[in-house]
């Protein structure tokens, strides 16, 4: 699949959803359950520090029997995540995504968070792809040039 992260599977304008990694689990859980997204970013100003998903809740809190208003963003975390560029492939992040065993991944930019794929976002952009293929194999097929010599 040849579609570029920007625009090709998100338009980079997607409002950010990140969190301090001194904030509380619960704040983080609290920011998915409004924002509706299943990670966050984790960022020091602008500098992407980690990401925090819905799993390292469950696993890293929930499981453990730890409370989340006390348990600090920054301890269950994945520091340092891979990341994609806006002009790579959505089949480029798909592969990094299978190879990690991840969801969610952050796009950045010369440094800079510009936004964040999903494997919703390129399972998405797939369907799209796909019902591209067909409309136009249709048209060729149906065109008014088909069964014509010349």
């Amino acid at each position: 699949m040849q579609r570029r992260i920007i625009p090709g599977v998100i338009d980079g304008k997607q409002e950010l959803c990140c969190i301090a990694p001194d904030a509380s689990v619960a704040e983080a859980a609290k920011l998915m359950r409004a924002r509706h997204v299943a990670a966050v970013l984790v960022t020091e100003g602008e500098r992407l520090a980690g990401i925090v998903t819905e799993r390292d809740v469950t696993y890293r809190v929930t499981a453990e029997d730890r409370d989340a208003r006390e348990v600090r963003v920054r301890e269950v975390m994945t520091d340092d995540p891979k990341t994609i560029a806006p002009d790579d492939t959505a089949g480029e992040a798909l592969q990094l995504m299978r190879a990690g065993h991840f969801r969610h991944l952050p796009v950045v930019e010369n440094g800079r968070v510009v936004g964040m794929v999903s494997l919703r976002d390129l399972y998405e952009a797939v369907r799209a792809s796909l019902e591209e293929d067909l409309q136009n194999a249709a048209s060729f097929i149906q065109g008014e040039t088909y069964g014509t010599s010349g």
